[in-house]
């Protein structure tokens, strides 16, 4: 059952492993007509990807997680998991923000992957290409070889701090079991970090039941807990769940889960209660 008191979403469309397929079948195709229309970026009318961005800088500068190899305490770079990956954007994001350990996005959509795959692909030839010389051989300097007056050189800035190599992207449902004799070579070992931006919600939104006859979001957090190394964290963004039903949901008295914090947003006053349009909640696994 759900934690007491919170009851079941109504089910939908969006909890439907074909209707994010047929989705990613559409967004990969323009894709790959346009070489530049990335598809969708969750939650942006919030600013969320930003906001959660900054939460996680916050927890570098405290020592909690490490943006590179040695970068505040010791031990090497975060490795950072993000599920219901869809088109990747959120590992790239993060990646721009200077995040260089292993990332990771799995989607149980193949198309999904699929066009995230495609976009790291073109990412990393875009990549390679910059600061490369024009055809007939001749630079990109003014004529004396020197940087143009006024011109920083952006392309060489980028170059030096968005490297994208150890992101990989896999298709794996998270409710499906795990042989734990022959893991994915991802999951060698569990993540610092675990990231969902909408995935527990369209968990939420299925009808599917398990054997024991629950809705299948019921095991969800068992599932996640396994992924997160302890004293990792798991970092969840809803707009169907309140950050106090987040808490119901996944901060567990008998261990697991423990809430941490929670990422801020605006809020509005609607019916005397105050709220916002989505909810972060950054849990720590003990």
């Amino acid at each position: 059952m759900p934690p007491p008191s919170i009851p079941h979403l109504p089910p939908s469309s969006l909890g439907q492993k074909s209707y994010w397929d047929t989705a990613y079948d559409r967004e990969l195709t323009n894709y790959t007509s346009t070489g530049t229309d990335e598809g969708t970026i969750w939650f942006s009318d919030a600013d969320a990807e930003e906001r959660v961005i900054s939460f996680l800088e916050d927890l570098y500068e405290e020592g909690e997680l490490q943006k590179e190899a040695g970068a505040k305490g010791e031990g090497g770079a975060s490795r950072i998991l993000d599920l219901g990956t869809g088109n990747g954007h959120f590992l790239f994001a993060l990646r721009g923000e200077g995040w260089r350990g292993e990332m990771v996005g799995v989607d149980y959509s193949e198309r999904s992957v699929e066009l995230a795959r495609g976009i790291l692909e073109g990412k990393r030839k875009q990549r390679t290409t910059k600061g490369q010389t024009e055809p007939n051989g001749a630079d990109t300097d003014g004529a004396d070889g020197e940087q143009p007056e006024n011109e920083e050189s952006e392309d060489e800035e980028e170059q030096e701090i968005v490297d994208y190599d150890d992101i990989s992207f896999h298709t794996h449902d998270i409710l499906e079991p795990i042989s734990p004799t022959s893991p994915p070579s991802w999951l060698s070992t569990a993540f610092d970090l675990v990231l969902d931006k909408g995935t527990f919600d369209a968990i939420c939104l299925s009808e599917e039941t398990d054997s024991s006859g629950r809705r299948i979001c019921e095991g969800y957090k068992d599932r996640v807990l396994r992924l997160v190394k302890p004293g990792g964290r798991f970092l969840v963004t809803s707009c169907n769940w309140t950050g106090e039903e987040l808490r119901a949901w996944f901060d567990g008295k008998e261990g697991g889960f423990e809430f941490e914090s929670e990422v801020k947003y605006p809020t509005f006053r609607f019916g005397g209660k105050e709220g916002s349009q989505v909810a972060s909640c950054c849990f720590r696994r003990v």
